[in-house]
């Protein structure tokens, strides 16, 4: 049996599961809950609901083969430390690892967020049969988890990985606190961001926007408004995501050219709004990228939807 802990800004996670033949994994039950209060509390909560989910199931801490942390970094996972991440306010120098052995006896593995999604893709989702694998989150933020050579690669101090730090151009949205960053035109954030610039330029030339009546609308376009626009025809919308696919194109040629990697598995607006950016993303991949890398990469969208928290946390337990 295998614990999974999605720790979030937002909310947690408890997963109980168990794989089956190295290929499947079986999601026996998950508790949620808002994230609020001290770590402390936080940590108590969880470790709460695993235990309700042991009971419900008929079991101990005995039954217990594995546990997987997944949270927002930074993080050490030499040391079983979370290290201050900026959506978890107060989560500084925590040492789940240890809290997690003190309460069931086995040591917890803890990977950021990224490089647990990467993991699970590897092992039960698009990444299954490959050896070397890059997986990017593509949706709040631009972040990467990377298998290469059949293992998962964190880097020296847990930092690789972090592409959204790429600048791909001299201005741009700003995205991992620097202008022009791959996260800055790749992200749900640095979309909205995008289309506030191109929405305030018609408007001020009084040209009529399908999907923003006014500059006071500005601040609520998203990445899935524009996207809803482009779908049913706003030329707009659709010029915001070649934009969008353009940058793509280019962050994604530099990740081929270092990595070679066998696949590129891209999550969350990918997932949704991959139609919008394939085009003008391969054009630019085609341009740009080592032939040979490119021909022998394939792009795809990442197959475990909604799922992969729980999924992620869990595929951790079976390190």
């Amino acid at each position: 049996m295998l614990l999974g802990f999605d720790i979030g800004g937002t909310k947690c996670a408890v997963t109980l599961g168990k794989e089956k033949n190295t290929k499947e994994l079986n999601i026996l039950g998950k508790e949620r809950m808002l994230t609020r209060g001290t770590p402390e509390q936080m940590i108590g909560k969880m470790f709460s609901a695993a235990d309700r989910l042991l009971t419900a199931n008929h079991l101990t801490c005995q039954n217990i083969s594995g546990i997987g942390i997944s949270c927002g970094g930074p993080l050490s996972s030499k040391t079983g430390t979370i290290l201050s991440p900026p959506n978890l306010p107060g989560w500084d120098n925590i040492p789940i690892v240890e809290a997690g052995f003190k309460k069931f006896g086995i040591r917890p593995v803890l990977q950021n967020d990224a490089n647990a999604c990467a993991v699970a893709e590897w092992k039960y989702g698009a990444g299954k049969g490959y050896d070397n694998i890059i997986f990017l989150t593509f949706g709040t933020g631009m972040g990467a988890g990377l298998i290469l050579n059949g293992q998962l690669y964190s880097g020296t101090t847990d930092l690789a990985g972090e592409v959204g730090h790429l600048r791909l151009a001299e201005m741009g949205p700003v995205g991992f606190g620097k202008a022009g960053s791959f996260e800055g035109f790749c992200s749900g954030g640095g979309i909205a961001q995008l289309a506030q610039i191109k929405v305030r330029e018609q408007l001020q030339m009084g040209h009529p926007v399908s999907f923003c009546k006014n500059l006071d609308e500005l601040p609520g376009l998203t990445a899935k408004t524009v996207a809803d626009a482009a779908n049913n025809g706003d030329e707009l919308a659709k010029e915001i995501y070649r934009i969008c696919g353009f940058y793509l194109g280019r962050g994604l040629s530099l990740l081929i050219d270092i990595l070679n990697p066998q696949v590129i598995i891209l999550g969350s607006i990918f997932e949704r709004s991959g139609a919008l950016l394939h085009s003008t993303m391969h054009e630019v991949i085609g341009k740009e990228a080592l032939k040979d890398a490119y021909t022998d990469c394939k792009i795809l969208p990442a197959a475990l939807g909604e799922s992969i928290g729980d999924y992620a946390a869990l595929s951790l337990a079976t390190m």
